[in-house]
């Protein structure tokens, strides 16, 4: 029976760790690793414009010996008001994977209903699970635990800030976000969240005591508009130097690119010794990799 990954909710504790031990070992191995997708091929549907997500997946796919076939949604037929369950079942029989990147959770949701090939959730404007996953395995890096450290979220509460909490709620670590009045995490991810999880106005209570700090840009894609706005409300928000210090000295800070440096986060601290960015944007291949080997040769 195949497996989707449409959120970090679909996964249990122990598959997470499962994919953080086998992404690092393959980080470990390199391009020694076995090409144990060669013959397969990974369909990349996306609406977003992307940099790291796309690139990350293709050369893992390859990596792992594989294909992938880039395809734009507006050069597809669902430009032209094809329904997706079509478009779906179309591409099971040519793909062994779909990997989308779109606006819509409930667009990866009704491809994965149809499809019967893995659909994975690259990004939608509810949920980033392959992002935060790489995310983990970075601190798993770093601090060689999960368990018992104190994660903090600076910023607005988006598809990133939702994914973090249901990542809390499964692993256990303490998260604390920091989000302006009226840019909070979606309440429907929030609600029953445990004693584990703190939703606070206030970024340097956040980041107190903080083994890693982590922020996005204030304004996600497709809410450019809204910058200028958001720039004045999220005043206070900033990731700079006085607010690392109020975190553990030995803490990292993580921004999953790409940056608005002087934003949301400052240049001395994005290139300062505490970052570790590009660590950070390396593993979202070697994530893939794990993720792609295991949805797809080893289904559930």
């Amino acid at each position: 029976m195949k497996k989707d990954f449409l959120s970090i909710k679909d996964l249990t504790r122990d598959e997470v760790e499962s994919l953080l031990e086998k992404a690092l070992e393959m980080k470990r191995a390199g391009k020694k690793y076995p090409r144990s997708l060669t013959g397969y091929t990974l369909g990349l549907l996306f609406e977003k414009a992307s940099t790291r997500t796309r690139v990350s997946f293709e050369s893992a796919m390859y990596r792992l010996g594989g294909q992938t076939l880039f395809l734009s949604s507006r050069d597809t037929q669902l430009s032209r008001g094809e329904p997706v369950k079509d478009t779906a079942r179309v591409l099971s029989r040519y793909l062994d994977g779909l990997s989308i990147r779109t606006y819509s959770q409930g667009v990866v949701e009704e491809m994965a209903r149809w499809a019967d090939i893995p659909v994975i959730n690259a990004l939608t404007d509810k949920y980033h699970p392959c992002q935060v996953l790489s995310d983990l395995m970075t601190v798993q890096e770093k601090k060689g635990r999960l368990e018992g450290l104190k994660i903090a979220w600076v910023g607005d509460g988006n598809n990133m800030a939702n994914s973090w909490i249901n990542a809390a709620r499964i692993m256990g670590f303490h998260l604390s976000l920091a989000c302006p009045a009226g840019y909070e995490p979606d309440g429907d991810v929030l609600s029953g969240a445990g004693e584990n999880i703190r939703l606070t106005p206030d970024p340097k209570e956040a980041v107190r005591g903080a083994d890693v700090i982590n922020t996005d840009v204030w304004a996600s894609m497709g809410l450019e508009k809204e910058q200028e706005k958001r720039i004045r409300d999220f005043a206070g928000f900033q990731v700079n130097e006085n607010l690392v210090k109020r975190a553990k000295p030995d803490v990292v800070v993580l921004h999953c690119l790409p940056a608005h440096r002087g934003e949301e986060i400052a240049e001395e601290v994005l290139e300062g010794p505490r970052s570790v960015v590009f660590d950070q944007a390396e593993n979202k291949m070697h994530l893939h990799q794990a993720l792609l080997e295991q949805l797809i040769r080893e289904p559930a």
